[in-house]
């Protein structure tokens, strides 16, 4: 709560961006077991930018308006403190919070991340999109009736529930507008006036937007009370730093990435993993190859952690394998080769990943190992990144890889939940 207080008096002005990043782990915000034991389980260790701004400005009750891209962390910046609050707060038989997003792509994206977040909780929620059959519409119905902690929804469909009577609203202490912009160029304005006619006055409004034209600021004054505002540009890596992907099965990753180490002889290689137990994992195999080869993670003490970081700035070991956790702030200027075992979450993830290399002037090589199931997370990295990460060559003696060929999910894209009494993520 301290960290929330003086971040709170340092934007007293509510405007602005907070520059002093702090690389919390999320543990640090204060938030409640059960949600921390969510965001470890997806993967997650350290909050991006956004998220330390954004995060104990919800937790504190403000109306927020943030430029922010995707790929910037911002799903989490508002899901976090939201779920956090209504493990306290949640009205039984209520709609609590409800995002409005203009895709149904989006939608299924973030309730997603939702099941992630909540699998630890007694939360439920739903996604609520056109372009299902009757049976959805009917799910869907039977949950906005009984009520579901969290709704993601595009406008359409849920204008098409509002008008039918049944949509319990009455208790609703969040409204998200995400992608507003995007939104409003698709002509959503008018339903989402109609949708904002139904709320409660009394209610918590967060907004955000890639750009912040005339026609975002209008909206915002007529939703939110005396917002702050967040602006959250996505940084790009250094020219400097040589990218490449390699497009391969899961089964795969571990001969690739020996096959690089062996090929290259680079002094100093830093490995991500996305979860504590693929570093784990990767640890051990590498070091029944014979490399030189520590982890570090979350599990560690601080102490421990600490003497790993130094033996790899020595070089008393060649290769570091870790989580998110050394994604920022680590202070080593030579570090040869980043290796993305795990595609990052995010673009903001990428790019402080890959920006571990090509430090203090030298030039640096980052790869990146994507199997089937994330390449649709790279494309949207290199959607962010404008322009396409050059494709490495794996050995054929490693065996056929699978073809670069992303896929957006579709409109039977699975939803989680279905009814506001069987648990989300279960």
């Amino acid at each position: 709560m301290r960290y929330i207080c003086c971040f709170l008096q340092a934007i007293a002005s509510g405007r602005g961006q907070f520059t002093n990043f702090k690389n919390l782990n999320f543990i640090e915000f204060g938030l409640d077991q059960r949600l921390v034991e969510g965001i470890e389980s997806s993967g997650y260790e350290t909050a991006t930018p956004i998220q330390e701004q954004v995060i104990p400005l919800i937790l504190s009750g403000k109306d927020l308006i943030a430029s922010a891209q995707t790929g910037t962390g911002k799903t989490a910046a508002f899901l976090l403190p939201i779920i956090n609050r209504l493990m306290t707060t949640r009205t039984e038989e209520h709609i609590n919070a409800l995002i409005v997003v203009p895709t149904r792509e989006l939608a299924i994206q973030i309730s997603e991340h939702i099941d992630g977040f909540t699998y630890f909780t007694p939360l439920s929620s739903i996604a609520v999109y056109g372009g299902s059959d009757g049976f959805s519409f009917s799910n869907e119905k039977q949950a906005l009736s009984r009520g579901a902690d969290i709704v993601v929804c595009t406008p359409g469909r849920m204008i098409a529930h509002l008008n039918m009577g049944y949509v319990k609203l009455d208790g609703l202490q969040f409204l998200i507008l995400d992608e507003a912009d995007r939104m409003l160029d698709m002509g959503f304005y008018e339903d989402i006036m109609k949708i904002i006619s139904f709320l409660p006055a009394q209610r918590q409004n967060l907004m955000f937007s890639a750009t912040m034209p005339p026609k975002i600021r209008i909206l915002a004054k007529k939703i939110l009370h005396d917002p702050a505002e967040i602006n959250i540009a996505l940084s790009k890596p250094p020219d400097k730093i040589i990218q490449e992907v390699f497009i391969v099965y899961e089964s795969q990753k571990l001969p690739v990435v020996k096959w690089i180490l062996r090929k290259h002889n680079f002094q100093t290689v830093l490995i991500f993993g996305s979860k504590k137990q693929s570093v784990k994992d990767l640890t051990r195999e590498l070091k029944r190859s014979n490399f030189s080869v520590r982890e570090i993670h979350s599990d560690l003490e601080q102490q421990e952690r600490e003497q790993v970081l130094l033996d790899f700035k020595n070089r008393k070991i060649n290769i570091l394998v870790a989580t998110d956790i050394l994604s920022r702030g680590i202070d080593i200027d030579n570090i040869d080769l980043v290796i993305n075992f795990d595609v990052p979450h995010d673009g903001e993830d990428y790019v402080h990943r890959i920006g571990r290399t090509a430090r203090a002037e030298n030039e640096g090589m980052a790869f990146t190992l994507v199997s089937e199931k994330e390449q649709g997370k790279l494309a949207s990295i290199e959607e962010l990144l404008g322009k396409p990460v050059p494709k490495g060559k794996v050995p054929p003696e490693l065996g056929a890889v699978p073809a670069y060929q992303p896929k957006r999910k579709n409109n039977n894209g699975k939803r989680r939940f279905s009814h506001p009494n069987h648990h989300s993520g279960r």
